[in-house]
């Protein structure tokens, strides 16, 4: 198996992969109030499409995929998708990002199809503060999927956070609490400024520093060596002694991680991007639906690979950031 080396000596080993710009829920900061204009059925690519990169990016060397939106939930046959996925050989850690809305009806079925694990995203464990911050959602539907991802054995579940200074910052503790007895992992993101128009402001955003101050006012932090894991993922984890679960704090902007970054995205259009805040990608749909050779496919992706910036677009100055929103680029 050849690994993919970028030109920083970063080993990539980790694909995103979008199956959708569509979701049932309209977060603030992750689509416009009016919305977005939605990929066409023929702009999407095919599951047969999606697996054959898949398969492709293993064998030089990928081994975690998640699968993400949009909402994935919401795209026809997503568990088919899974299944197929989960035959790659080299691909050791399958998992999904979802909103959970849907999970109740879809997490035993995920399961057996071979998907690991789940990452659910939910900004406030106030359900007014919830449908506030989505336009309409139901936080109840969402404990419903959970529980019902807990009970199909998709572990571990991880809670994604967008912490946002006015809106969430008072309910740092109350998640932190989550851990005490469930096998949770709380991750807290900050803020980022993806897209034209998600509404970011500087002082929006606060430092993962002031989090684990705030975790510390509560109770001391146990720091998690990552050891083997250090290249599977941004977070820095902490436990509250004695806890049964975990807590993530992920800084994008006060303290990237630029440097160990091993990830690439797949759009849900075909568009490879190697950094999230760029404005660069590589065409691959109108490559697929050529049906071009597997080694003029292989060489395109290690062409876009070597040209992996070394940090991302809020940090050099003169990089064009990303203008597409959050939902079209995928979580």
């Amino acid at each position: 198996m050849n690994a993919l080396i970028d030109a920083h000596n970063r080993r990539i080993n980790y694909l995103r992969i979008s199956i959708t710009d569509r979701c049932n829920l309209r977060c603030q900061y992750c689509m416009p109030q009016e919305g977005i204009s939605q990929f066409g059925h023929a702009e999407v690519l095919r599951y047969e499409e999606i697996g054959r990169v898949a398969e492709m990016a293993a064998g030089k060397g990928i081994s975690k995929i998640r699968i993400t939106g949009g909402e994935p939930l919401v795209r026809k046959d997503v568990v088919q998708l899974v299944r197929q996925l989960a035959r790659i050989q080299g691909i050791r850690d399958l998992s999904m990002t979802t909103n959970g809305v849907l999970l109740t009806e879809f997490a035993q079925e995920l399961r057996q199809a071979g998907l690991h694990r789940i990452n659910i995203s939910m900004d406030s464990l106030d359900p007014e503060k919830y449908r506030r911050i989505t336009r309409g959602g139901n936080l109840s539907r969402v404990w419903s999927g959970i529980e019902a991802a807990q009970q199909a054995g998709l572990a571990p579940i991880k809670i994604n956070v967008v912490a946002i200074a006015g809106f969430n910052d008072d309910e740092v503790l109350d998640f932190a609490k989550l851990t005490i007895h469930d096998p949770f992992q709380v991750r807290f993101i900050e803020f980022m400024p993806i897209g034209p128009s998600n509404g970011w402001q500087p002082e929006q955003c606060i430092p993962s520093a002031e989090i684990k101050k705030r975790l510390e006012s509560f109770s001391s932090l146990m720091p998690l060596d990552n050891g083997k894991n250090a290249h599977d993922g941004p977070a820095r984890l902490f436990k509250i002694p004695g806890a049964a679960g975990t807590i993530g704090l992920i800084s994008p902007v006060s303290d990237h991680f630029c440097t160990s970054c091993n990830r690439l995205r797949l759009t849900a259009d075909g568009k490879l991007k190697t950094c999230l805040f760029s404005e660069e990608e590589v065409d691959l749909k109108t490559l697929l639906r050529s049906n071009c050779a597997d080694d003029i496919l292989e060489k395109t992706l290690s062409e876009a690979i070597s040209k992996k910036p070394l940090r991302h677009g809020t940090i050099i100055a003169g990089m064009k950031r990303c203008q597409r929103p959050m939902a079209k680029i995928g979580g």
